[in-house]
Order: C-alpha cells, then sequence, then structure tokens
C-alpha cells in the first residue's frame, strides 16, 4: 500500500486512517522539522524553575503556563494530572497577594467590619463617598473614609498605608497601592460592650452591585458584659451624613432594637431589613427591626457561635459551640399553641467512631429544626458562609483547625471538601469568600493568612504579615466612585480585594484575578 501523500498542516494517523490538523507554533518559536514532532503529544509541563528571586520565579511560571496553554488548548497535562488553564492561572495570581497596613488603627476592626457607600453632606455639597465601618472588643464603633476626596470631610486624621508582605526589598509583582484611609472627625461612639456584628440593610439582590441607593440602614450587635446582656441597633443611612456638626453622627442616628438578658455572639439579617436572627448563649432569636418583638427560633444548651439566612432568607444555618450546626425554619408556625418542637438529634462522638462498642449520644434542642440537615463537626463552630451563587453549598469552619464545605442534599454524607493547614484552637475567626467565589480566606491563631481554593481545596497562600490574628474581613465593594475615582492607584475591576481587621490595625489585601 502506498504511503499517503503529506498534507501541509495537517499530519496522518495511521490507526485511525485520518487526517488531524496540526497545532500552530507559538510566535517567534522554530518551526517544527517534520510533521510527526510536530503532532499533540501531550507532555507533562514542568514545574520546576531555576533558583532566582521568587518574583521572578513567578514570571518564569506565567509563561510556562500561557506556553502550554497555546500548545495544548485550556486543558493542560502536568506531572500530577490535567488541569484547567483558568484555574491554575487564577491560583497562580492569588498565590503573590500583597499587605498594606494602614497607620493609627490599632485595635480598630478586629471584631467587625463593613465598607459602604453612603452620602456625605459637606461644605460643597453632597457628595457620593465610601467608608468603612468597623467595631473592635472593646466596643468602639468608627467610620473611615475610603474614597477619594473624604480627606475634605470635616477635620479627619490621615491613615496612610504601609507595605508589610512582601518585604519591601523585593519589587512587587503588581503595581496597585491603596490610598489613604481618613478617621472622620465626629464619627466614633463608644458602645456599652463587645461589637460583635455589623450587617447591611439592602433593597436589591445580594447578589446586585453595592449603590448608595441600595443601603438603608446597619445592623449592629453587642455582645454583653457582667452588668448587662447583649443589643442589637440600628443605624440609619437613608439620609446624608453630616461630619461637620457637634453632635456625634453616629449617636445622632443610631437606636436600640431590642435588648437581652444573654450573650448575643452573632447576628444576621434579611437584605430587606424587616427581620433579624440573632445568635446568642441560650440560643436563636428573630427580631422584628420595626417593632422589636423578639421571637425566640431555637432553644438550648449550647451558645451559637455563627448563622446565616439562607433559602430565600426563610432557613438558618446556625453553628454551635458544641460542634453541631442545624438547619432551622424561621417562619413563624400557624397553630394557636406555637410551641417550640423538641428534638433529640442523635451523633457519635469523634473519639469512638471506630470503636465497635461505642454507643449513639443524643443532643436535646427545642425549634423548628430539620434533623436530617443536622451535621457535627469536632470542635466549636467559628464561621459559617453559604455561597451566594448557590446557597445549596456552605462553608464551614471549628476550632480545632477543620475547614469543610457541604452540601445540603448530601449532608449525612459529611464534607464535599475539605481544607487543609488551618490554625485554631479557641479563636472566633472569620471565613471570608471573595466575590467570585473562587477562593475562601481565613486567619489563623499561628498569625497566618491562608487562602484555599474553593473547587480543588489546594491550599494556595499560607504565610505571615503580623503578629496579630486576621480576625475578621471585608471585601472591597465592587461599585466605583463617579468620574472614576475609586480611592486606589491602578486598582481596577479585574483586582481581587479585600479589608483585614486584627488587633494590629485595619490591613488591606489584594491580587489581580483573570
Amino acid at each position: 500500500m502506498p504511503l499517503p501523500a503529506d498534507l501541509p498542516g495537517y499530519y496522518y494517523d495511521a490507526q485511525k486512517n485520518r487526517y488531524f490538523p496540526l497545532k500552530g507554533p507559538i510566535p517567534g518559536s522554530s518551526h517544527a522539522s517534520s510533521s510527526s514532532s510536530s503532532a499533540p503529544h501531550h507532555k507533562p509541563v514542568s514545574d520546576s524553575t531555576p533558583t532566582v528571586n521568587s518574583y521572578l520565579k513567578a514570571d518564569l511560571r506565567t509563561v510556562k503556563l500561557i506556553q502550554a496553554r497555546e500548545l495544548y488548548g485550556d486543558v493542560i497535562a502536568s506531572s500530577k494530572a490535567r488541569c484547567n488553564f483558568k484555574e491554575k492561572f487564577q491560583n497562580f495570581l492569588a498565590s503573590k497577594p500583597v499587605f498594606w497596613k494602614f497607620r493609627g488603627t490599632d485595635t480598630m476592626g478586629d471584631s467587625a467590619l463593613q465598607e459602604m457607600p453612603i452620602n456625605v453632606d459637606t461644605l460643597e455639597g453632597q457628595r457620593e463617598s465610601s467608608v468603612l465601618l468597623t467595631g473592635n472588643i472593646s466596643g468602639s464603633l468608627s467610620f473611615f473614609g475610603v474614597g477619594g476626596g473624604d480627606q475634605h470631610i470635616g477635620h479627619p486624621v490621615n491613615c496612610c498605608p504601609e507595605l508589610v508582605w512582601p518585604s519591601a526589598g523585593e519589587n512587587q509583582m503588581f503595581g496597585e497601592v491603596p490610598g489613604d484611609i481618613w478617621q472622620l472627625s465626629g464619627a466614633s461612639l463608644q458602645m456599652s460592650s463587645n461589637i460583635s456584628c455589623i450587617k447591611l440593610f439592602k433593597k436589591c439582590s445580594p447578589l446586585a452591585h453595592d449603590d448608595v441607593s441600595d443601603i438603608q440602614h446597619a445592623l449592629i450587635s453587642t455582645l454583653g458584659s457582667d452588668i448587662s446582656g447583649g443589643s442589637v441597633y440600628i443605624l440609619n443611612l437613608i439620609e446624608p451624613l453630616d461630619f461637620n456638626r457637634t453632635i456625634p453622627v453616629i449617636r445622632r442616628r443610631i437606636h436600640e432594637v431590642a435588648s437581652f438578658n444573654c450573650s448575643i455572639w452573632t447576628a444576621d439579617c434579611q437584605s430587606s431589613g424587616g427581620r433579624a436572627v440573632i445568635g446568642t448563649n441560650m440560643g436563636a432569636a428573630s427580631v422584628d427591626m420595626g417593632t422589636g418583638r423578639i421571637s425566640w427560633i431555637l432553644h438550648g444548651k449550647s451558645d451559637i457561635f455563627a448563622l446565616q439566612l439562607i433559602h430565600s432568607e426563610n432557613v438558618v444555618l446556625c453553628g454551635l459551640r458544641n460542634g453541631m450546626i442545624v438547619t432551622i425554619d424561621t417562619r413563624e408556625r400557624q397553630e394557636v399553641a406555637k410551641r417550640l418542637l423538641r428534638h433529640r438529634i442523635p451523633y457519635l462522638p469523634i473519639d469512638r467512631r471506630n470503636s465497635r462498642t461505642s454507643s449513639q449520644q443524643w443532643y436535646k434542642l427545642t425549634g423548628n429544626i430539620f434533623p436530617s440537615c443536622t451535621v457535627k463537626m469536632p470542635s466549636s463552630i467559628s464561621s459559617l458562609v453559604s455561597l451566594q451563587f448557590d446557597d445549596r453549598y456552605f462553608l464551614a469552619s471549628s476550632m480545632d483547625g477543620s475547614v469543610k464545605l457541604y452540601d445540603h442534599r448530601l449532608i449525612q454524607r459529611g464534607a464535599v471538601q475539605t481544607y487543609d493547614g488551618h490554625a485554631n484552637s479557641h479563636t472566633h475567626v472569620q471565613l471570608g469568600v471573595d466575590p467570585t467565589e473562587t477562593f475562601v480566606t481565613s486567619g489563623g491563631e499561628d498569625c497566618k493568612f491562608r487562602l484555599w481554593n474553593i473547587k480543588s481545596g489546594k491550599l494556595i497562600f499560607e504565610d505571615k504579615f503580623g503578629d496579630a490574628v486576621p480576625s475578621t474581613i471585608c471585601w472591597r465593594r465592587a461599585g466605583r466612585f463617579p468620574g472614576g475615582q475609586n480611592g486606589y492607584l491602578g486598582c481596577e475591576a479585574n483586582c481581587s480585594g479585600a479589608w483585614l481587621g486584627s488587633q494590629c490595625g485595619i490591613h488591606y489585601v489584594n491580587w489581580p484575578r483573570t
């Protein structure tokens, strides 16, 4: 049989008895000497790089990734497994974050912080601005201006950024430099106890970009003290704020909605602001934000350290001190006798699960609970985060260093993904999920900041940038200021950035995204 004729741009596969197109060469590279050498044999992409400066290594890895993408398409074969180019490149970008500390912000935001857009009255007229509302364990509630031009609001105190990681001796891989933030005058208030939670009310869907017209109020809760219990407050943000008056702006705008004779560890609220759910050391309660009426939805002997509203905000996830995560229907019962249902939830102690003689134990809870949607982690629950794009999934962390992803539909089978490397034994630290829901982050008791890929569970970044635990996180809002001024030099929409709060003060972390 005569050999098949060579066709320009194609090679012949004898087994399949057909021609296949050749992949084009990379621009600037030498052409293949023969069609056989040009066939797309997927060779593993080596991860080895010369021993040089870490940022030069990063540049070399970028070149190799792009080269592999040009050769093999979006699916790249590595020494371990096949991987997606976009996911691998996103991981690479997130592995090189930059951390900044703002001077003069020590102990600010170590218990709660939220960025929000507001309207501000100035001597030049009304303008849109963006502010950070921070709360600390001493009970101090403060506003910080973020947008450009906030230095003209009242008589603010300048807090300039200082690079803390990587070291100043190394050239930054990416050139974003955050602008100054400003501690606004008359914008602080000393509350009765630790600020345990700050949440925003919105008119629109939680997935929509923040806008000044969306924000109505802020929910603020205090932990309580030996003298009195915790309280729930509303901070009015509808009207423009005036920082030039003699009476502090927070004192004029805040009012108490409900008070408790117990500790308030956490809270969440409906996006419309009609109702809030409070986690206490006695159980969970629903609070009507208009009337202040309190309705208990869960009673138990274990504190509720974390909670979040899910499923059209009619269901709440509650994370307990004993490690249980329970799902509760918050809608009021229609029966005349609105007694809470009693439940005995079985569980097997972690240290006895491999023992043949182990016996089940029972938790007694009272509430409108879904028993089949209950799971137990090894230690006290530290944080719960429901994914916005698909709230059938939620992330949970516990105070033994466990971080896990659960699926409500498969919750009895355990976690669908785990994230190794976390360090925690007794500290309440917040999980953070970036706006694209690609990465989950958390601070650790070893003062390190960690970042994992949600889908793969891979630890992308782990390093220490300060001497305190990064306990709170708030992602920079997606909206921009009028005229394109967003208060950051070179900060565009393709960059991920977040505020971090700790005993060392307010920090800002960022990395580019695809």
